[in-house]
């Protein structure tokens, strides 16, 4: 009886700690557990959660005054890719000298180095004695056309009276003719070269709108006609001259799509122009002449590395991007994709390397846009962010 007894009181105490047992893990779960939520509403907490991993917030004003620059990213592979360096030159219309048209002394400038300057504005006048005799032709023929404009007028009178016959108004009509053809060209010399209303200068006239890039003129220097005097620059009229091996300039064609280069790290996109039919004798390579799809950052003289991706490459699955841009997160390469929020830390696969350039198998896709110059500021900000929460 009393072993009955015990073994119901140790079953009911076994009960009582199974359910305080219970009853503790109950409470504490009340007492530690957030405000009761649905279990379907959590779900979609805890994925929205998930979906912000990696994530970078960054607008693209930030992002630009911080130094990121980003790519859009082409279908290519390291083989299909043509490297080349180049220089930025002014386009055949991007660029003007401006001489002197006739010997001279500088009297006056108005233009110095780096100045804006329209087309038609005057930067410069010489005190010429060329300009009195241009001026003073000019007046001649200017009386001798008068002059034969009355005479022809007095001889229509007279024809038309019956008095002379025809060939006298013929021949005042060739006098006329010939007084205004050499009319016109005296002012046709005077506005070429410049004459001021006062007949004694010569003024030097930008014959594009840009910058002087280059002023040799000095004030009371005598000059003599043809002398260089100014040169402009318009920086929007722009182009890049490449040099390639002469093996892959037969791979290239006009329209071919590239990738522009700058020192800072920069890339824009541009398209090839034209190519050279001959080979420099000093570097046996071929001269891409390519067009840049924008100007920005881009000035006459500045050295660029240059990528052309040939219309006939093998077809490939796999992109190119910048070493910079790929960056080591956890043990895995990876790249910062831009989105409407910022960029997102992306998981690739990378293959080979070559020239500052890595191909990547898998992970990415033609078209996105990912941070190149500057990534590592991501990584560095997504290591913060990680670390604070």
């Amino acid at each position: 009886m009393m072993l009955k007894m015990s073994g119901k009181l140790l079953a009911g105490a076994a009960g009582a700690v199974f359910l305080i047992g219970a009853g503790g893990v109950m409470l504490g779960r009340t007492a530690f557990a957030p405000a009761p939520i649905a279990p379907a509403i959590a779900a979609e907490g805890d994925e929205a959660h998930h979906d912000e991993e990696g994530l970078v917030e960054m607008d693209a004003a930030r992002a630009a005054a911080a130094g990121i620059q980003t790519e859009t990213i082409m279908a290519g592979s390291l083989h299909a890719e043509i490297l080349g360096h180049g220089n930025i030159v002014a386009a055949p219309d991007g660029e003007a000298m401006l001489t002197a048209r006739a010997d001279g002394t500088v009297s006056r400038i108005t233009k110095r180095l780096g100045d804006a300057v329209a087309a038609g504005e005057v930067v410069a006048y010489l005190e010429s004695r060329d300009a009195a005799g241009i001026v003073a032709e000019r007046s001649a023929a200017a009386s001798r056309a008068t002059a034969a404009r009355l005479a022809l007028a007095r001889e229509r009178r007279l024809f038309d009276a019956k008095v002379t016959a025809r060939q006298d108004l013929e021949a005042a009509q060739t006098v006329v003719a010939e007084a205004e053809a050499e009319l016109r060209r005296t002012q046709a010399s005077a506005t070429a070269a410049g004459v001021s209303g006062n007949g004694r200068h010569l003024a030097i006239t930008s014959l594009i709108s840009g910058r002087i890039s280059k002023a040799d003129a000095k004030l009371g220097a005598h000059v003599l006609a043809g002398a260089e005097l100014f040169r402009v620059v318009d920086p929007s009229r722009i182009q890049i001259e490449a040099a390639v091996p002469a093996a892959d300039a037969r791979r290239i064609q006009p329209g071919d799509r590239a990738m522009i280069e700058v020192g800072t790290g920069a890339a824009m996109p541009a398209t090839v122009r034209s190519a050279t039919p001959s080979l420099d004798p000093a570097s046996r390579t071929a001269t891409i002449l390519l067009v840049a799809d924008g100007v920005r950052d881009l000035a006459a003289g500045q050295g660029v590395r240059v990528r052309i991706t040939p219309k006939g490459a093998p077809a490939s699955d796999r992109i190119v991007v910048p070493e910079a841009a790929v960056q080591s997160i956890d043990g895995r390469d990876a790249v910062f994709v831009r989105d409407k929020t910022g960029f997102r830390a992306t998981p690739v696969v990378a293959g080979q390397r070559s020239g500052g350039r890595i191909e990547i198998a898998s992970g990415l896709k033609p078209g996105a846009v990912i941070a190149t110059r500057g990534a590592f500021l991501l990584k560095a900000e997504l290591g913060k962010g990680e670390a604070e929460h």
